[in-house]
């Protein structure tokens, strides 16, 4: 039995199939899925928004179509790659390799496994060529201070695996490095969902293993070198809130011109293109030269810098870093970065993508055998009446643990909620497919009392974000939103974030 859960009512759209196909231990990358044994189950439900959805598993084909095997093809010259029965297997043929789907087509550079181009569905091509390297450093945990700049580290050679399924294509590259082990493998994936947020993106996974005395002082980068003409101008997030200015400046040292990024960094030329990558973890990330967009995946340094943590970063783990890149083009107008000093915003697609990133579906998998003719619980549960606006994100929706510090003490069996709404701020002059499938934005007001289906909304009212405070006149919400008590209208600004108060019932 699986129970599965969906965080966010604007995360991503589900519209799956149930498909069934087998695949070997060497490839089972894709975290999205569910493996038992040597099969590979691709999840294709309607999940329900906010909501929890219970799947049974069982033996066999029932209900199912028919596993679709995926294609695969090898290149080595390390090593010959065994083909697992029951695949048809071939070699790659020519010094290109393509995967595509309803949207783009990525060509690699098949010797040393590394994205080169993309090619989207209208004709545009965008310049993309992958390229990771090494900085040798004498820095230490807060202080980067690279000896020059990052060196290539991959050469020709290795290991490429291309698998061509049903759902998802995927390019899985062990480069060849100096190293008899080296420091970082990487899979490259699109999918073909049918009108998902997932058909649009490209997905990198690095795994990287930067353990040894071999890279000592040493910090792994991925470099992305586009056809953007940035002006070595990018934008990376605050906290996943909102957006920064990021220039790079010849006047001072490489290292001044790292920024954090904690979730998003993107660039934009003039001509309104955009390269978007969305992060897993909280990274570095610097655009050096005009295009370019590198990002800091690990750091090995031995050395304490004196600010306080009494060591060097000397505990390594492998781990892997995932992306999701995204390539855009405006629509109505362009902006250029050079001119304009203000930080930009993400589209609503981009919004979107990281939302599918960060907020992912959760699984809970019962370790003990059910029979299939055993009474069963609901399967669903679906508290929303109808999906938000595409712009409104739900940033927590619990029951606040009771504070012995408080002055207002919560009665027991009190069941106050407490619900928390971030409206994000997005540039309109983009992602005009995702704005297709938004039903509305919320430049009106949501109501509180008809947000859930058979449950009624009672003693609403706003609190502040520490939940310590609940005058409204002091938070502003008298004047500008009337009372929400009464009415329950909410109308949140863009780039704000407001909580409230209230209980629920089910509904007579």
């Amino acid at each position: 039995m699986v129970v599965v859960s969906r965080p966010d009512v604007s995360v991503l759209d589900s519209n799956w199939t149930c498909v069934q196909s087998q695949v070997s231990p060497e490839l089972q990358h894709d975290e999205s899925k569910i493996f038992t044994g040597r099969h590979r189950i691709h999840w294709k439900a309607s999940i329900p928004a906010m909501g929890l959805q219970t799947y049974y598993i069982a033996n066999g084909f029932a209900g199912c179509e028919k596993a679709k095997l995926a294609k695969l093809k090898f290149f080595s010259k390390l090593s010959s790659i065994p083909c697992l029965a029951p695949y048809a297997c071939s070699n790659v043929e020519g010094d290109t390799v393509e995967i595509v789907n309803r949207h783009q087509l990525l060509t690699f550079d098949v010797k040393h496994g590394l994205l080169q181009k993309v090619i989207h569905k209208n004709g545009l091509q965008n310049v993309v060529v992958e390229e990771i390297a090494l900085y040798s450093s004498t820095g230490g945990a807060y202080l980067f201070l690279p000896d020059g700049d990052a060196q290539p580290i991959i050469k020709s050679g290795g290991n490429l695996v291309i698998s061509e399924g049903p759902l998802m294509q995927e390019v899985y590259s062990y480069p060849k490095t100096s190293w008899e082990k080296t420091p970082v493998s990487h899979s490259t994936r699109i999918y073909n969902g049918g009108n998902t947020v997932q058909d649009f993106l490209i997905e990198k996974e690095y795994h990287v293993e930067l353990l040894g005395k071999d890279f000592n002082d040493r910090e792994l980068i991925v470099r992305y070198k586009t056809d953007t003409n940035n002006k070595r101008i990018f934008y990376s997030d605050l906290n996943g809130f909102q957006m920064s200015r990021r220039e790079t400046y010849d006047k001072i040292p490489l290292q001044g011109n790292y920024y954090p990024m904690p979730s998003l960094a993107f660039m934009q030329g003039s001509n309104g293109q955009r390269f978007s990558v969305h992060s897993r973890q909280a990274l570095g990330a610097a655009s050096l030269k005009e295009g370019w967009l590198e990002i800091m995946l690990d750091r090995r340094l031995v050395r304490d810098d004196g600010r306080g943590l009494g060591q060097g970063v000397m505990d390594n783990r492998v781990m892997n870093v995932v992306f999701h890149i995204l390539m855009e083009s405006n629509i109505s107008s362009t902006s250029d970065p050079v001119s304009n000093p203000l930080p930009l915003s993400p589209s609503l697609l981009s919004h979107r993508v990281n939302a599918q990133l960060n907020y992912p579906l959760h699984a809970f998998i019962a370790k003990k055998p059910q029979e299939i003719s055993a009474p069963t619980h609901s399967r669903s549960f679906s508290p929303l009446a109808a999906p938000l606006p595409c712009d409104l994100h739900i940033v927590s929706f619990k029951v606040p643990r009771p504070s012995k510090y408080s002055q207002q003490q919560q009665q027991l069996g009190d069941p106050r909620l407490v619900l928390m709404l971030h409206r994000r701020n997005w540039d309109s002059s983009y992602c005009k497919k995702a704005r297709s499938q938004c039903t509305a934005v919320a430049d009106e007001s949501v109501n509180l009392f008809n947000m859930f289906k058979d449950l009624t909304v009672l003693n609403a009212r706003a609190t502040s974000l520490n939940l310590l405070h609940d005058d409204t006149e002091m938070l502003g919400y008298t004047e500008q939103f009337g009372d929400v008590a009464r009415d329950g209208r909410v109308i949140i600004p863009p780039m704000e974030i407001q909580a409230y108060k209230f209980e629920l019932r089910l509904r007579q």
